[in-house]
């Protein structure tokens, strides 16, 4: 009788650890666990010379509430294969989100981002340039080796079905901008988007070009062509970009952050309330690098741009930070009043043929994570930002963009509670767990003990 109960209870509490492991293992995934999915953008054809410039719209990505972890992307060929830079170059790629009206449907892809109308709402980020960069993400040439990966317990938040309108459902747009050089006479003209080499004086929209517009954005649009060598043949071959997205389900533990990009070609005008003007951010995109006079050393021939303006938006900290540059530059540094740095991002150069390592070409950019709460930015604060470029040559169309993750403090203390909260109760699990493994640890010792005092008889005096 005395075995059966003790038998029952050393099964009871077996089946209760199982289910308490159990149970503790299934919240520990779920709050840890970054799900990753792997998406290809639509096709494009490339043959040598060629541009692909395309916006593709409602394209694959995750659905629901969810806090995104990091965004990267590759081209690569229809059986996988990595495409280096030196064949196809990525001059950029970006991606958005927007909020489309249900029951109507636009084509998959088109040329052109002003295709949206007026039943398609894009979600912007949170600035600094007035309208002119949409995306949450974008890199380029640099995308293989630069982190985007979003540091705990920080997420970017979308899909919260509060903030879709009535009527309406959220979809993502992806934009890429691809070159073909093989065989071209002058691969970097061709990736800086020289408007000879291009064989052209007016956009893709008709508008002439302006006398000293040389290079840049307007010469290499969707379907131009960059001169290739006399007699050179190339097949032409389909292409994708293969983007990987990193996420977590939304819940209160992740603690939201906003996206801004500053550009260095920003052309800052101050509000004046007396007059009724408001700040103006008029960003420019790109811009040239002169080369330095002839006769002056390399390590001396440094074009440095430069531009100061005050923060527009509510303060907080500096989560990330990275900087965009073309081939040509040398680093970029986000600094704030009297001098300090927020950040500093700097290139890695390829020194091989292989994708992620090609020989010339900007493979890499460094990240900055602060400590959170270390390095802040104030409401109304004046910042500067710095780009700069080797100037031993010229450079056309080159960029000086800079992306930040910024945490509002005040959102940030209510998730850490509930991070907390979330901790403390898997605190509670192992010590749960830690209990249960004492009750089962006495049963035995318990039940070998009787087991040893009934097999053995007393000895008789």
């Amino acid at each position: 009788m005395a075995c059966g109960l003790q038998c029952l209870l050393l099964y009871m509490s077996i089946v209760f650890l199982l289910f308490m492991v159990q149970s503790s293992q299934a919240q520990l995934r779920s709050e840890n666990g970054v799900k990753t999915d792997v998406f290809l953008s639509p096709e494009f054809v490339l043959e040598p010379g060629s541009v692909s410039n395309k916006f593709y719209y409602n394209i694959d990505f995750p659905r629901g509430h969810i806090a995104i972890k990091s965004f990267n992307g590759e081209v690569i060929d229809e059986k996988g294969n990595p495409i280096p830079l030196h064949e196809t170059y990525l001059h950029h790629w970006a991606v958005g989100r927007y909020y489309q009206q249900k029951g109507i449907d636009i084509p998959k892809h088109h040329g052109d981002l002003r295709f949206l109308h007026s039943d398609h709402t894009i979600i912007m980020n949170s600035g600094v340039c007035d309208g002119v960069f949409p995306q949450y993400f974008g890199l380029g040439s640099e995308t293989r080796k630069t982190a985007t990966d979003v540091p705990d317990p920080y997420g970017i938040e979308v899909g919260n079905p509060a903030d879709i309108p009535d009527g309406y459902e959220e979809r993502w747009m992806l934009n890429v901008h691809a070159i073909d050089t093989r065989g071209a006479e002058d691969k970097l003209g061709c990736i800086e988007c020289r408007c000879d080499l291009y064989n052209v004086t007016a956009d893709e929209y008709g508008c002439a070009l302006l006398p000293n517009y040389i290079g840049g954005l307007k010469c290499c649009y969707d379907s131009a062509r960059c001169r290739v060598k006399e007699g050179f043949e190339g097949v032409k071959r389909s292409l994708f970009l293969r983007y990987t997205v990193k996420y977590v389900d939304w819940d209160a533990s992740v603690v939201p952050v906003k996206i801004y990009i500053l550009d260095v070609t920003d052309i800052w005008t101050k509000a004046d309330e007396s007059r009724g003007l408001k700040a103006r951010h008029h960003c420019l995109v790109e811009y040239d690098v002169e080369s330095c006079p002839v006769g002056m050393a390399d390590d001396h021939c440094i074009h440095t741009k430069t531009s100061t303006f005050t923060w527009p938006k509510t303060g907080g900290d500096v989560i990330y930070g990275v900087a965009h540059q073309h081939t040509g530059g040398i680093g970029s540094t986000l600094y704030g009043e009297g001098g300090r740095v927020i950040c500093s991002s700097n290139p890695t150069y390829g020194t091989g043929d292989e994708p992620g390592n090609e020989a010339g070409y900007v493979v890499g950019m460094s990240t900055c994570y602060p400590s959170p709460g270390s390095i802040k930015i104030a409401a109304g604060e004046t910042l500067t930002l710095v780009s700069n470029y080797n100037s031993a040559r010229r450079h056309t169309g080159v960029m000086g963009l800079f992306y930040l993750l910024i945490s509002d403090s005040s959102t940030k203390l209510d998730a850490t509670e509930a991070h907390k909260s979330r901790l403390m109760s898997n605190f509670g699990w192992l010590v749960a767990l830690f209990g249960v493994g004492l009750v089962v640890l006495v049963i035995f010792m318990f039940y070998g003990k009787s087991e040893r005092g009934d097999g053995y008889e007393a000895i008789k005096g």
